[in-house]
C-alpha cells in the first residue's frame, strides 16, 4: 500500500528498506506479511539501476551447468580477491531464487520445450544468462516486483524521499533522515527506526559519463560511512565498455549479450582492435575490453560496436531496448556500427557486510550495489549483480525475521539537519569531471592524489549535504585508489600496471581513514610521499 509522508510519523515498529531497486523490492516482498516501510526516491521501476539491467541474472540452470562452474568463472575474472565460500553460496542459492522471481511474475524466456533459456556473456564459460525478450531482464523484473509490492498489504510504500543521513546513537541504528527528492527547501523527515536495510545502488552518477540513472549517486554509502560503517573496495568500479556515446546522460547501454551473439568492436577505419588484447577477443572480462576501447578513444580512432553481420535486420527482435536508443539517435544498428566508449556501470565496493548482509553498525544491512560482499572481487562477472541481489535480500530478510527488533526511542531534536542546501550545479559538475579524468578507466598516482585533495575540501566546505554526500563516496574512492599502488581487476594505474601478491587482499576502510589520506596529501609535497597500505 501507498502512504504519504506525513503516515511515517505513527511508524514505531517497522523495518525500514531505504531504495526502490531490486534489493529492496525483493528483501521487502520476503518479509511480508512482517510489516515494512519501503522508501524510494523515484516512483518504483524509474530510479534503480537494476530496471536498465539488459543482460540477466547470471544462474547455473541449464543441463550440464553447475554452480561450481559458475564460481570458477566468477574467480577467473575477480582479480584474485573473490570471497570463493560467499560467491558458491550466492551461485548455489541461485536456482531457488529464479523461481521466486517466476512465482513474482517475471517473464523470464522459455525454449521451445518450456525450459528457462539461457544466453551466454563474456568470460562465462557455458550459457547460463536468464533473459527477459533479449534485453529486458531489469525492466521485467522491476515492473513485475513493483506490482506485487503494490498490492501486498504489509508493504508501506513511500515514494519520493531520499536517505540523507543515518542516524545511530552508541554504535547502533536509531533511525533515518529523510527529505523530499529533489527539494532542498524541503523539511527533514525523521523516521525512528531499529532496523533498517539500505538498498539504495550503486555511484555511477559521480562520473561524467554513466549508464545509471541520476539516483546512483552514492548516497547511501556516504551516509552509511559518516556513521562509521566499514566500506569495502571502494577503489573496484567497473566501466561497461559498450556505452552508446550519442550525447545523453546517462548514456544507453548497448548490452554485452550482443558481442555474446557475434558483435565486434571496431575503430573509424573497420579494423577489429581486440583480437590482439586478448585471446577471448570481445568476450574478454569487461575490464580489459573497457580499457582497449579507452585506449583506441585516446588514440583518436574511434570505437564502434559492429552488429551489422552478426545481427542485421534480426537487431530490432532480437536487443529492441538497445534497437530503441540506437534508433533515437539515428543510428540503424542493422546498417551501422554504433558509437560507444567506457562509462561508470557498476561498483564492486560499498558497505562492507557479512554472508547475512548485516553491516559493522548494529541494526544496519544492505544490500544490491550499495554493498559489498566479496563476491566479485576486484572485477564482477557479467549478470552476476542481479544474482547477488535477490540472494542476499532473501539473506536479509530471513536474519531480520529471525531477530527481535526493539521498538525505536524517540529521536532527539538535535539530529535534524534543518536545510539541505541547493546543490550546487558547477560543484556536481567538477566532481563528475574529476572522477571520469583521475578516478577512472586508467588511473595515476599523481591524478589520483589530485582528487583525493578536491573532493576532501568539498566535502569539507559543502552547504548542501547532496553535494557533500557525493563529495564522501568520491573521497572514498579516490583515496583507496591512490593506496592501493598496483593494477588489479577493474583498478588499473598506468604508474603501477602490474598486481602484486602483498596485495591481494581486500580493502576494508573507512570515512576517517579516507581523511587521513587526504591530509597527508595536503601536508607533504607528492614525491617525498612513502608507500601506503592496505587499510
Amino acid at each position: 500500500m501507498t502512504n504519504n509522508i506525513h503516515n511515517l510519523a505513527r511508524i514505531t515498529n517497522d523495518v525500514v528498506i531505504a531504495g526502490g531497486g531490486l534489493a529492496g523490492l525483493f528483501c521487502a516482498l520476503k518479509l511480508a506479511p512482517r510489516p515494512v516501510t519501503l522508501i524510494s526516491a523515484a516512483p518504483l521501476g524509474q530510479g534503480a539501476s537494476s530496471a536498465w539491467a539488459q543482460g540477466g541474472i547470471a544462474a547455473a540452470v541449464a543441463d550440464g551447468d553447475t554452480p561450481e562452474a559458475h564460481v570458477a568463472d566468477t574467480i577467473a575474472v575477480g582479480g584474485g580477491l573473490v570471497d570463493e565460500a560467499i560467491a558458491l553460496g550466492i551461485a548455489r542459492e541461485a536456482a531457488p531464487r529464479i523461481h521466486d522471481l517466476l512465482a513474482y511474475g517475471v517473464p523470464f524466456d522459455r525454449d521451445l520445450e518450456g525450459r528457462l533459456a539461457v544466453g551466454r556473456e563474456a568470460a562465462h564459460s557455458a550459457r547460463r544468462i536468464v533473459h527477459v525478450r533479449g534485453d529486458g531482464a531489469g525492466a521485467a523484473i522491476i515492473a513485475a516486483l513493483s506490482e506485487t509490492v503494490r498490492r501486498t498489504p504489509s508493504i508501506r510504500l513511500i515514494e519520493g524521499l531520499v536517505a540523507e543521513a543515518l542516524l545511530t546513537e552508541d554504535g547502533a541504528v536509531t533511525g533515518l533522515q529523510l527529505r523530499e527528492a529533489g527539494n532542498a527547501a524541503a523539511p527533514p523527515v525523521l523516521l525512528a527506526a531499529r532496523a533498517v536495510v539500505l538498498a539504495t545502488g550503486g555511484i555511477g552518477h559521480l562520473y561524467a559519463a554513466t549508464t545509471n540513472p541520476i539516483e546512483a549517486s552514492g548516497s547511501g554509502l556516504a551516509i552509511a560511512a559518516r556513521a562509521g560503517a566499514v566500506i569495502a573496495d571502494p577503489e573496484f568500479v567497473q566501466f561497461h565498455p559498450t556505452a552508446i556515446m550519442v550525447g545523453r546522460d546517462p548514456a544507453p547501454l548497448a548490452t554485452e549479450a550482443l558481442r555474446g551473439e557475434g558483435a565486434t568492436l571496431i575503430d573509424g577505419h573497420g579494423e577489429r582492435f581486440m583480437l590482439a588484447r586478448h585471446p577471448l577477443a570481445e568476450l574478454a572480462p569487461r575490464d580489459i575490453v573497457a580499457r582497449g576501447v579507452f585506449a583506441e578513444i585516446a588514440a583518436g580512432r574511434g570505437a564502434f560496436l559492429d552488429a551489422r553481420q552478426a545481427l542485421g535486420a534480426r537487431f530490432a527482435e532480437k536487443f529492441p531496448t538497445v534497437h530503441a536508443s540506437c534508433i533515437a539517435a539515428g543510428i540503424d544498428p542493422a546498417t551501422q556500427a554504433i558509437p560507444i566508449a567506457p562509462a561508470a556501470h557498476y561498483h564492486m565496493g560499498g558497505i562492507a557486510v557479512d554472508a547475512r548482509g548485516r553491516s559493522s553498525i548494529d541494526g544496519l544491512w544492505a544490500g544490491g550495489e550499495v554493498s559489498s560482499t566479496g563476491a566479485h572481487g576486484a572485477n564482477r562477472l557479467a549478470s552476476n549483480s542481479l544474482l547477488e541481489a535477490v540472494v542476499y535480500a532473501a539473506r536479509i530478510a530471513d536474519d531480520i525475521a529471525g531477530r527481535a527488533v526493539p521498538s525505536p526511542a524517540r529521536l532527539a531534536d538535535a539530529a535534524v539537519t534543518p536545510r539541505a542546501g541547493e546543490p550546487d550545479a558547477s560543484a556536481v559538475k567538477r566532481l563528475r569531471a574529476t572522477m571520469s579524468a583521475h578516478v577512472g578507466v586508467i588511473r595515476d598516482g599523481d591524478g589520483l592524489a589530485e582528487a583525493v585533495r578536491s573532493f576532501a575540501a568539498l566535502e569539507r566546505e559543502a552547504t548542501g549535504i547532496v553535494v557533500r554526500n557525493m563529495a564522501t563516496t568520491a573521497l572514498l574512492v579516490a583515496a583507496a585508489a591512490w593506496r592501493r599502488h598496483e593494477s588489479r581487476g577493474a583498478h588499473f594505474r598506468i604508474d603501477h600496471p602490474s598486481d602484486l601478491p602483498a596485495l591481494r587482499q581486500r580493502t576494508m576502510t573507512t570515512l576517517a581513514a579516507a581523511r587521513e589520506v587526504a591530509e597527508g596529501l595536503g601536508e607533504r609535497p607528492l614525491a617525498r610521499i612513502g608507500q601506503p597500505m592496505i587499510a
